[in-house]
C-alpha cells in the first residue's frame, strides 16, 4: 500500500454493477472534511438513481480495514488528518500486526525501524548495555544468530515500500 499517494475512492453503485456497468468515478477523499460531505458527493454523482447504494469497487492510500467494498470508516478522516509518518506507522500495523489498530496501539508497540533483523539485535543489545562499550574488535557476534534464537518471538515486522523493516513489540 502506498501510504504517500492521495487517498481516493472509486464509487460505483450496486446497481449499475449488476446491470453490469462500472460506471462510476474516482474521488479523492481529502476533499472532504467529514463522511458526510462524501456521502454527499457521492449521491451527486450517482444522481441518476434515486436511492443509490454505494460499491466502493476500488481505493488506494487507505489503509487495511478502514473501507469495505459497502461501506467506509469514520477512521479515514482522523487517517486524513496525520503526518507522512504515523499514516506509514499505521498502515504497516494494520497491514501486519492488527487490521484494527490504532494509530496509538502501533506507537506503543513500536520499537524502532532496521535494515535488518540482524541490525535490529545488534541495535537492541547495544541501546540495553549489553555489549560492553570496550569490547574488543576480534570478538564477532552473529547477530542473525541472535535475532533467530530469542528475539523474534518478542517482536512483529512489517517491510515498507523502501524496504525498511518496522519492529513492533509483541504485546
Amino acid at each position: 500500500m502506498t501510504t504517500q499517494s492521495t487517498a481516493r475512492v472509486y464509487v460505483g453503485t450496486y446497481a449499475k454493477y449488476n446491470n453490469g456497468s462500472l460506471q462510476g468515478a474516482w474521488i479523492d477523499l481529502e476533499d472532504f472534511t467529514d463522511k458526510d460531505a462524501f456521502l454527499q458527493a457521492c449521491a451527486e454523482l450517482h444522481a441518476d438513481e434515486s436511492d443509490p447504494e454505494f460499491m466502493f469497487q476500488d481505493h488506494e492510500g487507505i489503509p487495511s480495514g478502514m473501507i469495505s467494498e459497502s461501506s467506509i470508516s469514520d477512521d479515514v478522516w482522523e487517517w486524513l488528518e496525520m503526518d507522512d509518518d504515523d499514516r506509514e506507522l499505521l498502515a504497516l500495523y494494520r497491514a501486519e500486526i492488527d487490521s484494527d489498530g490504532t494509530l496509538e496501539q502501533a506507537q506503543e508497540a513500536f520499537a524502532g525501524t532496521a535494515d535488518s533483523e540482524a541490525a535490529f539485535a545488534e541495535q537492541t543489545a547495544e541501546d540495553c548495555g549489553e555489549i560492553p562499550k570496550d569490547l574488543p574488535s576480534w570478538i564477532v557476534i552473529d547477530w542473525e544468530a541472535s535475532w533467530n534464537s530469542g528475539l523474534r518471538y518478542d517482536y512483529s515486522t512489517a517491510r515498507s515500500e523502501d524496504g525498511t523493516l518496522y519492529f513492533f513489540r509483541n504485546i
